[in-house]
């Protein structure tokens, strides 16, 4: 694709890393097929491609966002579907990151939305905020039919029940069982740890039965993805600084093998840090250095190897493949691999490809388009009459528990039961 920036904007850091992404695109169009929003809308302008153009148009012009561009790139799921297809390379995460933070400089919105969003990025990557958020929408969800628009889904989707905290998610160490293998950080998270603290309690059992040492550092927190998706370029950061330095006092303390995380959603964003942070002199080489170590929890188990299975009887297995860790992070078979080894027989849905709608905060921003997908995921997934779904992500877990007719369990409580662990909540 041809662009026509000036010698002046290609100065910008963002404009030039825009502008070789662009250049990489040849109007092919493969991208269109596997795009979501696409599939359902049939725009243009709800494609991946068409998405580009806006960009281009926009950035070159220099001028503020306008409301058709913050309209199509809003629909976007982020799922990076897209980049699994393209043929030429191009980095669509990162022309679109670049596109979100122009929005939030340049343009708007209503103030409904300004609001809403401010009170996403204030809360849910604050447990203690998220915790006391969910209690209030628990007290709001009899009268959800009453309240004003997206507020009405917000209390719907409130949890009918919270777990208490965890004790896993303070810092600390757990040692490992047997002979040390390797010695990893584990990120607890924002989200997860409120609406399904069992997932953490999973993975420490998990990696210390096969010889893991495994470390919550002390100031570890959100990975920034939730807010970076949303153009606050600045909160990002900061979330991003602060694990940087989290993890980086533990590797110097005893050295670190990898930082171990098991939300796909926020794998994705940490693998991103020697991007994010390439700029920032004192944080460039450091955060790379964390980006490299930083690995699914899959990933890490697929290099352990699996102890030997003890389930008799385990019940049959629909995969769901989080967009994160299939497109993001281009984790694929591992975590398949490891549910065979460990016993299960593992069936995949059609339109494995496509997003469940979930995507951070896009379910509660884009409710319509966002129930559409989960409906279709969920019918695909249903088809299939397994005992349990798993997927390696909590936004998935969340999103597809309110559709599937089976229980939507995490990846890692599958393999922890399967190897001696407890059994997942509401599995048969």
């Amino acid at each position: 694709m041809q662009t026509t920036f000036t010698a002046t904007q290609l100065e910008e850091p963002g404009i030039a890393v825009a502008n070789d992404i662009l250049r990489k695109c040849v109007h092919c169009g493969f991208c269109t097929a596997t795009c979501p929003t696409y599939v359902l809308l049939g725009d243009e302008l709800d494609s991946p491609r068409g998405r580009i153009y806006l960009i281009k148009e926009m950035l070159e012009s220099g001028k503020p966002a306008s409301a058709k561009v913050v309209k199509h790139l809003d629909r976007c799921l982020s799922c990076l579907s897209c980049m699994t297809t393209c043929p030429s390379g191009v980095n669509y995460m990162h022309l679109v990151d670049e596109a979100r933070v122009r929005i939030e400089k340049t343009y708007t919105r209503p103030l409904a939305e300004r609001l809403l969003r401010r009170l996403l990025a204030m809360v849910i990557p604050h447990p203690g905020r998220f915790r006391l958020s969910l209690l209030g929408s628990r007290l709001a969800r009899p009268l959800a039919g009453l309240l004003p628009g997206r507020l009405k889904g917000l209390a719907a989707m409130a949890p009918a029940s919270l777990a208490a905290s965890s004790p896993v998610d303070v810092p600390q160490v757990f040692a490992a069982q047997g002979s040390r293998r390797k010695r990893l950080a584990l990120m607890t998270g924002c989200a997860q740890k409120v609406l399904r603290p069992s997932i953490n309690e999973a993975t420490v059992r998990l990696l210390t039965r096969h010889g893991c040492d495994v470390v919550v550092a002390e100031g570890a927190g959100c990975c920034g993805a939730l807010v970076h998706h949303m153009g606050r370029e600045g909160d990002a950061l900061a979330s991003a600084r602060a694990n940087v330095d989290a993890w980086h006092r533990v590797a110097e303390d005893g050295g670190l093998d990898a930082i171990v995380i098991n939300t796909s959603g926020c794998g994705a964003t940490v693998k991103d840090y020697g991007f994010m942070l390439r700029n920032d002199p004192a944080y460039a080489e450091k955060a790379a250095r964390i980006s490299a170590l930083a690995r699914d929890v899959t990933e890490v188990m697929a290099e352990l190897g699996l102890n030997e299975p003890a389930l008799s009887s385990p019940p049959v297995v629909a995969y769901h493949a989080a967009c994160s860790l299939q497109h993001g992070q281009q984790v694929r078979d591992q975590p398949k691999r490891l549910l065979a080894a460990a016993g299960f027989e593992v069936r995949e849905p059609a339109e494995g490809h496509l997003c469940c709608g979930s995507a951070g905060t896009y379910n509660l921003l884009q409710p319509e388009l966002a129930s559409r997908l989960q409906a279709r995921k969920a019918e695909n997934l249903n088809k299939i009459q397994a005992g349990v779904i798993a997927t390696g992500n909590i936004g998935c877990m969340v999103q597809i528990e309110g559709a599937a007719n089976a229980p939507v369990v995490h990846t890692v409580e599958l393999l922890d039961w399967a190897t001696g662990g407890a059994k997942p909540q509401g599995v048969g």
